[in-house]
């Protein structure tokens, strides 16, 4: 039985930057080595003046407090970067990814189509082909989707995708695809992207994900 259910709002999180801006080790090792070449080679006629040696020392004290700084400023912004990627896991995101049927309900969000006035659920399994074909409300904006008790060939822990292909009247409009919610069970940072491991182990990147929700928000409903 598909029945739509109240629409829900969703948002996505912003995702902080760093810029790297650290001064390398390589940095203070020459200015080390050319400050002891200096003082090994000066004119011992002409020595330098304490003034002088005195800035330079000053110098290299800076050199060596940014660079501390910015190892430290990096192992803060690891460490956030590994906080972002925590916040991730646990949360159900909104994808068109295929889902993994656990026996409970799907909570599905389908396209809106102007001028539809018939519409079906197409179920499709992980390898494309078309499983399961049945009718929804064009007009949902939230979906139920029960597999009904005789329907053998949707299992549990297996994947599917859904789109809706929507009427009016005998004409077909338009064939979209379903978003449904999938929890997080791992976050990867990958080449400056967050990739998503879902249940299931399908792998989508977080800018494909479109809606996120907590799932203890859901549990009495």
């Amino acid at each position: 039985m598909l029945d739509p259910i109240a629409p829900t709002s969703t948002s996505r999180p912003s995702t902080p930057q760093t810029e790297n801006t650290s001064v390398g080790p390589g940095d203070f090792q020459t200015f080390l080595t050319m400050l002891t070449a200096q003082i090994q080679n000066q004119n011992p006629l002409e020595p330098i003046e304490a003034s002088d040696f005195a800035e330079q020392l000053a110098t290299f004290s800076g050199v060596e407090q940014q660079v501390q700084t910015n190892q430290l400023l990096s192992r803060l912004a690891n460490r956030m970067g590994l906080s972002e990627l925590a916040s991730w896991v646990g949360r159900d995101v909104l994808s068109a990814s295929p889902i993994r049927f656990d026996g409970d309900p799907l909570q599905l969000v389908p396209p809106e189509v102007e001028g539809a006035n018939r519409a079906e659920l197409v179920v499709t399994d992980s390898s494309g082909a078309e499983i399961g074909r049945y009718p929804v409300d064009p007009y949902a904006t939230e979906i139920s989707f029960e597999v009904p008790p005789d329907n053998d060939a949707i299992q549990q822990g297996e994947l599917y995708s859904f789109s809706m292909v929507s009427y009016r009247g005998d004409t077909e409009l338009a064939s979209n695809p379903v978003l449904g919610y999938a929890r997080v069970v791992e976050a990867r940072a990958d080449a400056g992207h967050t990739l998503l491991v879902l249940e299931g182990g399908h792998i989508i990147d977080s800018d494909d994900a479109v809606g996120l929700r907590d799932p203890a928000s859901q549990s009495d409903v």
